[in-house]
């Protein structure tokens, strides 16, 4: 995919769906059960159509039907809480690989979104973004 050309190494194309769907997903070879929680793998998505809304709720709302959405997990409960909200595929897109950058270079603080620190996981992601000292 020449769109993904500027994404960080350390991402890695998890699915890529024929309407556009994407999924991105931060160093799994690390995330594996051992090194790192599996259910930990930072993942990033582009979905058209809000990613957790649910059928037939806000029918009016047909915006959030067709617009494109990026949403980025540190794990199943934990999200970046922005609004990542796009009319086109092309800067959703664009908005994804900008937070995979970063991510990557340290550049998101994922300590604040957690309401329990887990500092060990906390520093041990610290060496992978290139925060530790």
């Amino acid at each position: 995919m020449s769109e993904l050309e500027s994404l960080p190494d350390a991402w890695e194309v998890w699915s890529a769906e024929d309407d556009g769907r994407l999924v991105l997903a931060y160093r799994p070879d690390v995330f594996d059960g051992e090194a790192f929680p599996a259910p930990c793998l930072p993942t990033l998505y582009l979905t058209h159509g809000k990613r957790t809304r649910r059928p037939g709720t806000n029918p009016t709302d047909r915006t959030a039907a067709t617009d494109w959405f990026v949403t980025f997990y540190l794990e199943p409960d934990v999200s970046l809480n922005e609004t990542n909200r796009f009319e086109t595929r092309a800067e959703g897109l664009e908005r994804t690989v900008e937070l995979a950058r970063q991510f990557d270079d340290g550049g998101i603080d994922y300590r604040a979104l957690y309401q329990v620190p887990r500092e060990e996981y906390f520093e041990r992601l610290d060496e992978l973004t290139g925060r530790s000292s």
